[in-house]
């Protein structure tokens, strides 16, 4: 494997069949986009133009496109910032949750309510200490917030678990509980996956 020499290379250091630090090579610009800061002395005894710790940050990210442009002045930096930008950690959009009642509609963040409940025909949550009322499906809800740290526990149950503070074992079942205090039952079917995402078991 060979890297050309007209173009700036981007090199992780661990990759599949072959250590980025023996490809680079010191006739090419190289930036190393890496998780392992401790590499940092041997990529820049090979001349390195420089080292991206995952996560990329913004401001390192415009630092690298900088010393690119006056380093090399044949390099094209509209086509090494679009590389360099795929490195960026992804951010979802903020999950906008809307519950009407009568001509008003009211839109609240998702991330800020802690739990959804299944209620008859329709789901229910909680803010301010006011029950909010949706038409969608405790299903459609799972799908849309799947991202964002929600996870089922029970049939009727969808919750959040940036709120999550404990989890008990009760005999042969298991409930959480929330910050407000609330307490959810964790049916036994779910309780594996749940654990899996609350980083309770591997």
């Amino acid at each position: 494997m060979k890297i050309a020499e007209d173009h700036p290379a981007l090199l992780d250091i661990d990759m599949p069949e072959v250590d980025g630090l023996q490809l680079a090579a010191p006739d090419v610009d190289v930036v190393f986009v890496t998780a392992h800061s401790e590499h940092a002395v041997a990529a820049f005894d090979l001349a390195a133009l420089d080292y991206l710790l995952k996560p990329v940050r913004e401001a390192r990210l415009r630092e690298v496109i900088r010393r690119v442009r006056e380093r090399r002045g044949r390099a094209d930096p509209v086509s090494l910032a679009a590389a360099l930008r795929t490195l960026l950690p992804v951010t979802p959009p903020v999950p906008r949750i809307t519950a009407t009642e009568g001509s008003t509609a009211r839109v609240f963040d998702a991330r800020e309510i802690d739990r959804f409940s299944a209620a008859n025909r329709y789901v229910r949550f909680v803010v301010d200490g006011h029950e909010q009322l949706l038409d969608d499906s405790l299903n459609t809800l799972e799908k849309r917030l799947a991202d964002h740290d929600f996870v089922r526990v029970h049939r009727a149950e969808l919750i959040n678990l940036r709120f999550v503070v404990a989890l008990r074992r009760i005999g042969g079942s298991a409930e959480v509980e929330l910050a407000s205090g609330a307490r959810v039952q964790v049916s036994r079917r779910l309780l594996p996956e749940f654990e899996r995402r609350l980083g309770a078991r591997p």
